[in-house]
């Protein structure tokens, strides 16, 4: 008998090992089930993502003052202000205060990068908010997204790189 089992076997064995790494774990994580009347403990908001709200309602705020006070109280840019040269931000309460007139045409010329990156950045933060509130309101649970530390620490360099780059990019004409 155990020579009929031996013959039936296959003579070589091909053996997928995968390594128990956190490299083959997806660095983003979305649950996806929503929840209806949800109990228990609610996750509060990292303060990091509070942070970036204020600086972008700050910046909204800002735009609305230079442009209800006819572009004449602003923050100036201390790079610009002492070197003459422009840094990534420059020109971004211009563009703000034309995207709350309308011109989206006037907000590419003053700062086409954070035209791009500012609405991703603020969607993202917004539909987190939200769903934070909701949730705290024990009306639903929406999926929330959560980065590991280390995707974080790769999205905020590339940001940073990109930043630099166009900082370098702009001041070269």
């Amino acid at each position: 008998m155990r020579s009929e089992l031996q013959a039936n076997r296959p003579t070589a064995q091909l053996r997928l090992r995968i390594p128990r790494d956190e490299s083959y774990r997806c660095p983003v994580s979305l649950s996806l089930s929503v929840v209806l009347r949800p109990t228990g403990p609610v996750r509060p908001l990292d303060r990091r993502l509070l942070g970036a709200a204020a600086v972008g309602v700050g910046g909204f705020a800002l735009a609305a003052v230079y442009q209800l006070s006819g572009q004449r109280i602003g923050i100036p840019c201390i790079l610009h202000a002492t070197t003459g040269l422009n840094c990534p931000f420059c020109g971004s309460t211009r563009m703000a205060a034309a995207l709350l007139r309308g011109d989206l045409d006037a907000a590419w010329h003053f700062n086409p990068v954070v035209l791009v990156i500012g609405p991703l950045i603020g969607v993202a933060i917004g539909y987190q908010m939200l769903a934070w509130a909701l949730e705290s309101l024990r009306l639903i649970r929406l999926p929330r997204l959560t980065l590991s530390p280390r995707t974080l620490a790769w999205l905020t360099k590339a940001l940073a790189v990109l930043l630099i780059v166009y900082g370098v990019a702009r001041n070269l004409n």
